[in-house]
């Protein structure tokens, strides 16, 4: 009986091998012309997943922004309170923390996010690579534009520069160009 099992396996293996020979130059006219449609699809597939990684990192980096916002914010804080008490020595520490958190404004964060852009860099990824291209962007930056990477640095420079003398009028008017620039930045997209 087992003889006759294989006997049978064999003879219908034959017939599926000798259909597949005769229909295969039928199959190979068909897809002649175009790309298999579950080809495409599992393409399409991919493209979606690329679009949502990329998605994800600009989401990521305006939360890393974000947190930085946060941080100046509290420094802002700080040295108005310093400023008001005449407390010169918090004053100044809390001017240069807050300059500190401006300047990670403008490199969209601190050196470890850097170590990570310039690993996304060298893997050959440029988020705004058409951007980069026309000198919008910096290469790697994903949400600071070289505009705003520069309003940022000239006020982290201001507000260090101030820590030595701290008056409330020019820390509430660098702070404007601060929030103006963080303003464009963040104003939701069309």
């Amino acid at each position: 009986m087992t003889r006759e099992l294989v006997k049978r396996v064999v003879a219908a293996i034959g017939c599926v091998v000798g259909l597949m020979c005769l229909t295969a130059p039928a199959r190979a006219q068909q897809h002649a012309t175009g790309t298999p449609s579950e080809m495409v699809t599992t393409y399409e597939s991919l493209a979606d997943a690329i679009l949502s990684v990329k998605k994800t990192e600009a989401n990521l980096v305006r939360s890393i922004l974000g947190a930085a916002y946060a941080h100046a914010q509290v420094e802002l804080g700080r040295a108005r309170a310093a400023i008001k008490s005449s407390d010169a020595k918090a004053g100044q520490g809390a001017l240069e923390a807050l300059a500190a958190d401006v300047a990670q404004l403008a490199s969209e964060g601190d050196n470890a996010v850097a170590a990570v852009r310039k690993r996304l860099i060298e893997g050959g990824h440029h988020h705004n690579a058409d951007g980069e291209a026309k000198g919008i962007y910096d290469e790697g930056f994903v949400v600071v534009t070289r505009a705003a990477k520069s309003a940022f640095l000239e006020s982290s420079r201001a507000l260090g520069q101030m820590a030595r003398a701290p008056k409330a009028e020019a820390l509430e008017a660098e702070w404007q160009k601060v929030q103006a620039t963080w303003n464009g930045l963040m104003k939701p997209a069309r």
